[in-house]
């Protein structure tokens, strides 16, 4: 090879290499870009279902500041609340009760479903299921008789959720 080729050669290399790390860092702003997306893509989608779909076919709810004060039936509000208790008519004519309560559990801030037992003096146990783990605050309210869920993501997007009890 003489001089001449391998310089060319070298630089075919060089051209071919920074344009794999052109490419390759387009393709980690684009991940960033989708990752920073993907709570209102993926998450907030899908907790929108999910609390829909228990608020709907609740018979009552009640808004509390805390789970201890929703399971002993004081301090109701309509103001924003951290803790729902929503009450259920089962086929037998009973009523049931579960809690949904957005809390901070070993550090971690969670939107939590727990069934309340059926028993004299209700204590809770532990959770059937968290729906979300990425929420950074959720807090439940009514504003002229329409019950809201306001969502705030990691990326401080902020979605309001709005239903209303089917009868």
């Amino acid at each position: 090879m003489t001089l001449i080729e391998l310089t060319l050669a070298m630089g075919v290399g060089l051209a071919i290499a920074a344009i794999v790390l052109l490419l390759m860092n387009q393709q980690i702003a684009f991940l960033r870009i989708l990752n920073a997306q993907s709570f209102l893509s993926e998450e907030a989608p899908m907790i929108g279902l999910y609390v829909g779909k228990m608020a709907g076919k609740a018979d009552r709810f009640r808004l509390h500041d805390n789970i201890d004060d929703a399971l002993s039936g004081q301090n109701p509000r309509l103001t924003a609340s951290p803790v729902m208790l929503m009450n259920f008519r089962q086929p037998d004519g009973t009523m049931r009760s579960a809690i949904l309560a957005f809390e901070e559990i070993d550090g971690r801030d969670e939107l939590n479903y727990y069934l309340v037992p059926h028993s004299a003096s209700p204590t809770l146990g532990d959770r059937q299921w968290s729906i979300t783990r990425k929420a950074v605050d959720v807090s439940f309210f009514v504003t002229d008789g329409i019950l809201r869920m306001q969502l705030t993501g990691p990326g401080e997007e902020r979605l309001t959720y709005s239903g209303t009890m089917q009868q």
